[in-house]
């Protein structure tokens, strides 16, 4: 009986971090838009950072409760499953060609910010210290976001016409909505750390029961469970013929994953980490260069290529389950 439990509160877990973290992007974008920002530095940071707040949430419970295994393998297994399955999907429901921004600084960074965790991790233990450069690292890249940014809200506010009467007359309506949205974002962010806490105990006690090592949990269940809000969002987006904000998302995610929940992550506690973490990061940096070599091609990203980065998903997580020691 205490299994059935667990698996409820599982599912309430991640229908928790998946209503939340829509939620929260929803209000975030909102808000982004008003401001007048792009749809790629809104994909890139708005959006990718909201729908990883339930890394965030889960991987910052597990390293407070000592489970370095659950907070590491969540982000390494949600980075694959971002390039895997995210981008693959992506591909497959509408093949698109980067941008030339997203090739020369997004995508770049992507890749650069999998090379410095994998150096940091190969170690298999994660230090303050090198916790503080993850994170340092991540501030840097913001400051960056953030210069492109004001500098398109400058060029908005440029060429937006002088305010009209009628236009003055329909300033009530964003306020209103300011605080609508506002609220919204406090809301979802409440249940994706509320859910993010259920769905570590619940995962970690399953697989404890069934004999799962609690890094398996951490790059499978928990992994999955985390990276439904950047799948469900980026369908959505694409859906809406806004592809841009699904690959910035995609790309923006992993960023924040490896620099910021990562190193935010081992900032409050030190991580040790399960010895197929090694074995992990190879299928990371594989897949990571596949997808950034792509992107950085400047060709259309095609649904060939999409089958391709699915089917190396597929088989981390095949591996994952049955093909490595768990330590």
């Amino acid at each position: 009986m205490s299994a059935l439990v667990e698996v409820v509160v599982l599912s309430v877990a991640t229908l928790g971090l998946w209503i939340g973290a829509r939620w929260l992007v929803d209000a975030a974008s909102a808000i982004a838009s008003a401001a007048g920002v792009s749809p790629l530095v809104i994909g890139l940071t708005v959006v990718a950072f909201g729908t990883s707040a339930p890394e965030f949430a889960v991987s910052i419970v597990a390293a407070l409760e000592g489970s370095g295994d659950v907070s590491v393998g969540n982000v390494v297994g949600s980075n694959v499953f971002n390039l895997g399955v995210v981008l693959g999907v992506i591909a497959l429901l509408a093949p698109f060609r980067a941008t030339e921004t997203m090739l020369r600084r997004d995508a770049v960074a992507m890749a650069a910010a999998t090379a410095v965790a994998t150096g940091v991790l190969a170690s298999r233990v994660v230090s303050r210290p090198e916790g503080l450069i993850l994170v340092s690292l991540l501030v840097g890249y913001l400051v960056v976001l953030g210069v492109v940014a004001r500098r398109e809200v400058d060029d908005t506010r440029r060429i937006s016409p002088e305010p009209t009467e009628k236009n003055a007359s329909e300033n009530t309506e964003p306020t209103i909505r300011l605080g609508l949205e506002s609220g919204r974002l406090l809301v979802g962010l409440a249940l994706v750390v509320v859910g993010g806490r259920l769905l570590v105990d619940s995962a970690t006690t399953l697989g404890l029961a069934v004999g799962v090592s609690e890094w398996t949990i951490g790059v499978t269940v928990v992994a999955a469970g985390t990276s439904l809000p950047e799948l469900v969002t980026s369908i959505v987006a694409v859906r809406r013929n806004a592809v841009t904000i699904a690959a910035g998302n995609v790309i923006g995610s992993n960023v924040f994953n490896l620099l910021g929940v990562l190193g935010v992550a081992a900032t409050i506690r030190p991580l040790t980490v399960d010895p197929a973490v090694l074995a992990s990061l190879v299928w990371l940096g594989a897949i990571t260069a596949v997808a950034t070599v792509v992107l950085a091609t400047g060709r259309r990203l095609s649904r060939l290529e999409g089958v391709i980065l699915l089917a190396v998903a597929a088989g981390y997580w095949l591996a994952s389950v049955v093909g490595w020691p768990s330590g």
